[in-house]
């Protein structure tokens, strides 16, 4: 899982700051299916606190990195809810 944010994040540099013009050109570029990376960049939209418990090995039992992969809400709330990571602030 750390090794896909970190991609997800160093690929959503490239693409903000304009090192690759698209997300194809940047597949290509990686030698990886677009729809691979487009499921990976998506990562970059999960709530901090998610991303801090990750990096930090807090990661709920069962929680795989193919879990993170499939499509998920965008509300924070509701990651937090599927992918059964306690609210920012409350304790276990």
């Amino acid at each position: 899982m750390i090794k896909a944010l970190a991609r997800a994040w160093r690929w959503r540099a490239m693409i903000e700051t304009g090192k690759v013009r698209t997300v194809r050109h940047l597949a290509e570029k990686e030698k990886i299916s677009s729809s691979y990376l487009a499921r990976i960049l998506r990562l970059t939209l999960l709530a901090p606190d998610i991303i801090e418990a990750i990096l930090d090995g807090r990661v709920p039992k069962g929680l795989s990195l193919a879990d993170l992969m499939e499509p998920f809400p965008m509300e924070w709330d509701q990651q937090r809810t599927r992918f059964g990571f306690q609210r920012p602030g409350t304790i276990r």
